[in-house]
């Protein structure tokens, strides 16, 4: 009797254990079976629990946004930084929490037991987060909870993509609530059922192992590429200081000399390096790739730099297409142009290509957390993108961000089935193969350069040629037989 009396109040513990879980289970950590377990009170509760359950695994997942205070260097007021942080860090908690009640509202109005909710209620999932990774916040959805922990898993990204892992991830979560619940008990049933569960996660992982196993780390029809990569380590509060400044150009003008004597082709520099304007302090002997500032027009634009051999100036640029809020983008900015609460001015958004046709190749360029977005990335390698490059600068965030940063190269290299090379100020600076296999990296936090090798590759990966296709189509097949349902039950 007590327990049944208490059973509300169980089910909002169990919602917020599996939203603790949830957080966990991402990266940095990125632990497949135990989100798996954190998704069951998501398919088992209402929309209320699930609002608790999103809510929880958003702010633990997120909280390394309280580590913008103080924000200061954006001209902000101390008395203001920190609630302002904590007020965005909530607020995303709270965003989070109504997708994730208003899709638990839509499963359980179509009924949660059945194949065909679960199947279009997954695609659905899978298709909202690979749409939330192109918007102007920085999500870390399912998708990417394969990663570092589980890379066979996370290997069926080569065809179905960060958005595809999202919504079979809830399938085998949906797959084993209906176990735990009893709904497949019965006549021996649920040990076939069990171990049929299991033979299937078995032979997904296979598949996924199998599929990474298949892709080239080399092309004997392309020489391999030498680059060396600067992480200057500049506070961010304190770059624009006549010290810091000096510091970056010691640095750059070291690294230009090493990367001529090394061989290399390109000198990588983090996002932002150089500021609006600013020459190299002697020509370039090799390529030089910097992030940086431009103006186009009457526009502001972060951007990367391309500064051709011989040239003190850039001869090519692409721009940065998803700003960060406050620091670069400030919503409703015609009205708020007064406040100042940028420590760049203001910068407008670039175009959405992420392709940059260089005389040396093309390669497809992610800007800070333009990581997050799978699908461009997939299109500047459909376009002829023959490596990937991620520039950024992830001070002053903790290095939890910053793992969750290199999870997410790993990814973008696997649905690619392209090299990755990460630039970034503070860390993480690395090199990720074709694979997903994060082969060298540089000590975060410390300035250093770390000389890698790559290998452009023309070999186009499923996802990379259909995109979300196969997860509408998925969506479409599980609609149809849903009505179908309906319509008999009627």
């Amino acid at each position: 009797m007590a327990m049944a009396g208490n059973r509300p109040l169980w089910r909002w513990i169990a919602a917020a254990f599996g939203g603790v879980l949830a957080g966990l289970a991402l990266p940095p950590w990125g632990c497949p079976p135990l989100l798996w377990c954190a998704l069951l009170p998501l398919w088992a509760l209402g929309p209320r629990h699930a609002a608790l359950w999103a809510a929880l695994a958003v702010l633990l997942s997120h909280r390394w946004l309280l580590w913008l205070h103080p924000l200061d260097w954006v001209g902000v007021p101390l008395g203001l930084s920190l609630p302002l942080c904590v007020f965005l860090w909530l607020a995303l908690g709270a965003v989070g929490a109504a997708l994730v009640s208003a899709w638990r509202l839509v499963v359980q109005q179509w009924g949660a037991d059945r194949w065909s909710t679960a199947v279009l209620a997954a695609a659905i999932w899978g298709v909202a987060e690979v749409w939330l990774a192109q918007g102007p916040l920085f999500w870390i959805g399912l998708g990417s909870a394969a990663l570092p922990g589980d890379p066979a898993l996370a290997g069926l990204a080569q065809w179905i993509g960060a958005g595809g892992l999202a919504a079979l991830q809830l399938l085998l979560a949906w797959w084993l609530w209906r176990l735990c619940s009893g709904g497949l008990a019965g006549r021996g049933r649920f040990a076939r059922a069990a171990a049929a569960w299991l033979l299937v996660v078995l032979l997904l992982h296979a598949w996924g192992w199998a599929l990474l196993q298949a892709v080239p780390l080399a092309d004997r029809a392309s020489p391999p590429t030498r680059l060396l990569v600067l992480q200057p380590a500049i506070p961010t509060r304190e770059k624009f200081s006549w010290t810091q400044q000096q510091a970056l150009l010691r640095r750059l003008a070291g690294a230009q000399l090493q990367a001529e004597q090394l061989g290399a082709d390109a000198l990588l520099l983090p996002e932002g390096a150089l500021a609006l304007g600013q020459q190299l302090l002697s020509p370039a002997p090799v390529e030089v790739l910097s992030g940086g500032f431009r103006e186009s027009g009457a526009a502001l634009r972060s951007a990367l730099l391309r500064f051709a051999p011989g040239d003190v100036d850039p001869v090519q640029a692409i721009d940065k297409h998803r700003l960060v809020p406050l620091g670069e983008w400030i919503p409703g900015s015609a009205w708020l142009s007064w406040s100042g609460l940028s420590a760049v001015g203001g910068v407008s958004a670039g175009e959405a290509s992420r392709l940059l046709d260089r005389p040396g190749g093309p390669i497809g360029v992610a800007i800070c957390y333009e990581i997050a977005d799978g699908a461009a990335l997939a299109a500047s390698v459909r376009d002829g993108a023959g490596w990937l490059l991620a520039s950024a600068n992830l001070d002053p965030y903790p290095v939890q961000l910053q793992r969750q940063f290199a999870a997410l190269a790993q990814l973008r290299a696997i649905e690619t089935g392209r090299w990755l090379v990460s630039a970034a100020n503070t860390g993480p600076s690395l090199v990720v193969d074709s694979r997903g296999q994060v082969r060298q990296r540089l000590e975060r936090q410390a300035p250093g350069t770390l000389l890698v090798e790559i290998q452009p590759l023309a070999v186009v990966t499923g996802y990379s040629r259909v995109g979300e296709w196969p997860l509408l189509a998925l969506a479409a097949i599980a609609g149809i037989a849903r009505v179908k349902s309906r319509v008999r039950q009627s």
